[in-house]
């Protein structure tokens, strides 16, 4: 288990800047998915050996009757559940701003968690703007800093005082052993997809609880096994529903870990039920999965329960459905027949195999100026974009960036062709590829931020 640390604020104060600059890394961290994901992520950070989970949340926007004590919605209810969850809480407020109404709003809120609190003043460019920018804030009664996520002011020290408020919490890391629990994979899915009777089925053994009771798995199961050599580790999450139909606490949680699990397993299965096809619920999962660049499978289960007849349209109408996905496999299971079973496994490792890829700088550039001399990016507005270089910035998932004059230029459908060719290139089927375009002004001036 790790200690949680929650930041939490109105919007616009910094908060998932200085979230990036804790975990000292680019995330994409804004989530417009309705529901159970909204604006809301967790990461993993650590410092001087001490590890801690970080919540970024959505800016709280208080109900225009003063009287009320509630956040609106559903950025309320990602909120509060950060605040349960969590061991210890940073409230983020704008040094150029100065005190709100809402900061105090906000305030009086999270101080009734008896947790302790960290005030972080951000875009404090200076120590000569401390004690002005701080000021006002003194009279919220926490203890305080001041930083600039932007300009990094005070960030080391913030990394530091992060670290002793994870250490402050008690709770010991105790670092999994990764070779032990072999390849780890989530299963995620609606409730009743089969997820549970596939873990069974996958096993050979009666591992996990089956049940036609929708809800039966309430958190996350792991089970390792061996097949063929091989240790594997299945995670089995509580089914994903709509926000609507979660009216039990217990469930938000499952709901909420269920997410977590699958960006924190090595490869996740989604499950999704032929009878049902492709619900609403399922494309928020697929949009979600996609935009944290999940490397994923989705298997259509059920399938005995589908004539033979039907299989040829049921196959095409799940292609159609599933355009928006075109680089996932798509394995068509029955846990009743055992049919499709046995290519999720090799399936997986072939995936973690391709989010594991390494390519050298000199062979990138290379491929880079093949592809663009074959054809170039079109004319925008009288202008072309012009490749300086390329290099990989993370692998699983591979992550390449591009150094352009202006990234302004490259289009949406230029971008695809840019991913199509360097699938082929480097033989990426199935991972998710992260391209990133970077103006090389913009770049400079990363480095001096730093």
């Amino acid at each position: 288990m790790l200690p949680t640390i929650a930041l939490i604020g109105r919007p616009n104060v910094g908060k998932s800047t200085l979230f990036n600059r804790l975990l000292r890394k680019k995330r994409a961290i804004t989530h417009d998915m309705p529901g159970i994901t909204r604006d809301r992520i967790y990461a993993e950070g650590h410092y001087n050996g001490i590890h801690y989970a970080l919540i970024d949340t959505g800016g709280l926007v208080m109900e225009s009757d003063n009287d009320s004590e509630e956040f609106q919605g559903d950025i309320f209810e990602q909120a509060r559940e950060a605040i349960e969850e969590s061991q210890a809480l940073i409230l983020v407020v704008d040094g150029r701003a100065g005190i709100t109404q809402l900061d105090e709003q906000v305030a009086a809120y999270i101080r009734q968690s008896n947790k302790p609190i960290l005030l972080l003043v951000n875009k404090v460019d200076g120590s000569e703007l401390e004690a002005t920018a701080t000021a006002d804030f003194h009279a919220l009664g926490f203890e305080m800093m001041a930083v600039s996520a932007e300009h990094g002011f005070n960030l080391l020290e913030l990394r530091e005082k992060v670290a002793d408020m994870a250490l402050a919490t008690g709770i010991e890391y105790e670092e999994e052993d990764e070779e032990a629990l072999g390849l780890k994979i989530a299963m995620l899915g609606r409730p009743n997809a089969g997820k549970s009777s596939m873990v069974n089925a996958l096993t050979g053994e009666e591992r996990v609880i089956v049940s036609d009771i929708a809800g039966t798995t309430r958190d996350s199961v792991d089970v390792t096994f061996e097949s063929g050599g091989k240790t594997y580790t299945f995670v089995d999450t509580a089914g994903v529903r709509r926000r609507t139909n979660i009216t039990d606490t217990i469930e938000r949680f499952s709901v909420v870990r269920a997410l977590k699990s699958s960006t924190k397993a090595d490869i996740t299965v989604m499950v999704v039920d032929a009878l049902a096809g492709i619900t609403k619920q399922d494309k928020r999962l697929l949009e979600y999965l996609l935009r944290e660049a999940v490397p994923f499978m989705i298997t259509v289960n059920k399938i005995d329960l589908v004539s033979k007849k039907e299989r040829a349209a049921l196959r095409e109408g799940f292609e159609r459905a599933l355009r928006m996905a075109h680089h996932v496999p798509v394995v068509y299971t029955s846990c009743i027949s055992k049919s499709g079973l046995g290519g999720i496994l090799p399936l997986a490792s072939k995936l973690k195999k391709e989010c594991s890829l390494r390519i050298s700088t000199g062979q990138l550039n290379r491929i880079m100026k093949e592809i663009i001399e074959k054809h170039q990016p079109p004319v925008v507005k009288r202008r072309r974009a012009k490749f300086k270089y390329m290099t990989q910035a993370d692998d699983e998932p591979p992550t390449f960036i591009f150094f352009i004059n202006d990234e302004k230029l490259i289009k949406a459908t230029y971008h695809r062709f840019l991913e199509n060719r360097l699938r082929k290139i480097l033989n990426v089927k199935h991972a998710p590829l992260n391209i990133v375009f970077r103006s090389t002004f913009r770049a400079k001036e990363d480095i001096v931020h730093k």
